[in-house]
């Protein structure tokens, strides 16, 4: 019978790279036992706890939490609407996540990759009641959270794909100072609406640089600016009203008003290498506008109308600044439009489902699952100077955020993909973004220092490697296909790229020469590489398939694991957030 390394050379070196995938299917299924249930790429490796009926309403034992005064009495009331929610709904909440589930998803969402394996070990081992929420807090002053948030943001504000005459670095530089310095978000929002001048000056100004490609009178930045921070779609009623909720033309148009003083200049220098101008900087600027927009009706007609946030007219002078007038009128208030979308998109990030489907379509039209909470949580956020860490701090240690990913017969129906709306009994499986794929494949083997190299190569490495996964994960849209989901292509990157071929390497400064270098056993080298990739431990199942496998090539060793490693790597637990 030829062996698991004979096969995978014979394929590499004999066939076509991309029946590859035949081992991965063989070795995965092999050596990672899927689950039964919807969450079946998941080991029930997790510790289940106990259940306790309280008045009625199903409650799950979610380890202690270290939180005092308002933050206490919120996470409570979050918790106590969930409850109600499941007795409404005649649902049962899955049981706790164990502690290596719970550990990789808090690092994922809040950091933006997994834990590395020596952090894993001691959370396992820590005994303290309140550990997780210390870990969260812990991680909100991570240098990994500023990262992690500056990427998110940079995607949403100008797309993966930096627009032509968009500062890409001037854009996370300003980010990247708001999220370390823990800026109140509504101050973040009006610098981003209202910014002019030079784009790495003033980063705040390539997001609306971004929706400027085309001389389209603002129409893109009205789009955007309502959908994204006030979520709110108000794009389709450009040329008519909304068929199915009350959104109207003239309401767009009227938003619209709020950019026709935007303007930008192209500056150009020469370059003396190829003797040819070149592109050196843009900047936003004011231009002159008299505060009237015409638009088409369906009927052929011309109408007129003025700048107005929503019931708010603004009275337009030749001084009036209207980007800062719509500024500061999005930001105002106790429960500001701003608030609530923000609320439902930190929701939505760690569920991967809001309290709307879709996240930034809200209204009437599109009622909330969780009203109450979402007012509640909209009305705190604003009490607490638009903290965006601690709304983080507030939906990471609810209940709902300790749930296991696992679905029981008493939540079966809780499926939002069948389109169901989220009930929140469960955590609901996530596919990782092309980031944190990187950014867990670079802390999961350390592929970056295979082979000694310094920090400027691996520098150039990682812009390499991530600039293949982003065109990959690209579509000829304008929105972005950001999830690694499996398509043909992604599976063949991770399968045969250069990056995973690294990342198996045994070379020095790799993390498995480190394992093979090390003391231990087999089996403990089988549970560690399982702990740095999956975030658990091997089930005897795969235990007993690994040392097989190991026995099947005792005379290479190094390969064996090298075939083991890779499998882990490639498979669905590996890429998916749970």
């Amino acid at each position: 019978m030829q062996s698991w390394r004979e096969t995978r050379a014979t394929i590499r070196h004999g066939a076509p790279r991309w029946c590859e995938g035949i081992l991965a299917v063989g070795l995965m299924a092999l050596l990672v036992a899927p689950s039964s249930g919807r969450a079946a790429e998941v080991q029930k490796t997790t510790a289940k706890r106990p259940t306790a009926r309280r008045r009625g309403v199903t409650a799950v034992a979610v380890p202690k939490a270290a939180l005092t005064g308002s933050a206490r009495e919120i996470v409570d009331y979050a918790n106590t609407q969930m409850r109600q929610g499941w007795t409404d709904n005649e649902v049962k909440p899955s049981a706790v996540a164990g502690d290596a589930e719970w550990v990789r998803r808090v690092h994922l969402d809040l950091v933006g990759a997994i834990p590395p394996l020596e952090t894993v070990e001691a959370f396992l081992k820590d005994r303290d009641p309140a550990k997780r929420t210390k870990l969260i807090d812990n991680l909100l002053d991570d240098p990994g959270y500023v990262r992690n948030w500056t990427t998110i943001w940079s995607n949403l504000l100008i797309g993966r794909r930096t627009p032509r005459r968009v500062s890409r670095s001037g854009m996370r530089k300003f980010l990247r100072e708001a999220f370390a310095r823990n800026r109140p978000w509504d101050k973040i929002v009006f610098d981003l609406v209202s910014a002019e001048g030079h784009f790495e000056k003033n980063g705040a100004v390539n997001y609306l640089l971004a929706q400027m490609v085309m001389d389209d009178d603002g129409v893109q930045a009205t789009a955007k600016t309502t959908r994204l921070f006030m979520g709110i779609q108000v794009q389709c009623t450009q040329c008519h009203n909304h068929p199915f909720n009350d959104w109207k033309q003239n309401q767009f148009w009227e938003f619209n008003n709020f950019f026709r003083q935007l303007d930008k200049v192209d500056h150009r220098k020469y370059d003396p290498k190829s003797g040819r101008m070149v592109d050196d900087y843009s900047e936003v600027v004011f231009k002159e506008f008299n505060g009237n927009v015409f638009f088409e009706q369906r009927a052929g007609t011309l109408q007129m109308v003025k700048p107005r946030f929503f019931e708010t007219r603004v009275d337009v002078k030749p001084s009036t600044d209207l980007r800062k007038e719509l500024a500061k009128l999005m930001v105002a208030g106790d429960d500001s439009l701003i608030s609530r979308a923000m609320v439902n998109r930190m929701w939505g990030h760690f569920f991967g489902y809001g309290f709307t489907k879709p996240l930034d379509d809200m209204g009437p039209h599109n009622p909330s699952t969780h009203p109450e909470l979402l007012d509640r949580l909209s009305r705190e956020f604003v009490k607490s100077g638009y903290d965006i860490k601690q709304l983080a701090r507030w939906i990471c240690n609810s209940e709902p955020y300790h749930l296991t990913s696992q679905v029981g017969a008493g939540n079966a129906v809780d499926n939002p993909a069948a389109g169901e709306a989220p009930l929140f009994s469960h955590m609901y499986l996530k596919g990782m973004e092309a980031e944190q794929l990187y950014d867990s494949l670079i802390i999961a083997t350390g592929a970056h220092k295979a082979g000694g190299s310094g920090w400027e190569e691996s520098e150039r490495q990682r812009r390499r490697w991530l600039g293949q996964f982003v065109i990959a994960f690209g579509t000829d849209e304008n929105d972005e296909a950001t999830t690694f989901n499996g398509t043909i292509p992604q599976a063949l990157m991770m399968m045969n790229g250069e990056l995973v071929e690294k990342a198996t390497s045994a070379e020095r400064g790799s993390f498995l020469n480190k394992i093979l270098s090390g003391a231990g056993t087999d089996a403990s080298r089988v549970r560690r590489l399982f702990l740095s990739t999956l975030t658990r431990e091997p089930s005897r199942r795969e235990l007993a398939a690994a040392q097989q496998l190991l026995k099947e090539n005792r005379n290479s060793p190094i390969t064996a694991y090298q075939d083991l490693y890779w499998a882990l790597l490639n498979s669905n637990e590996f890429i998916s957030n749970h």
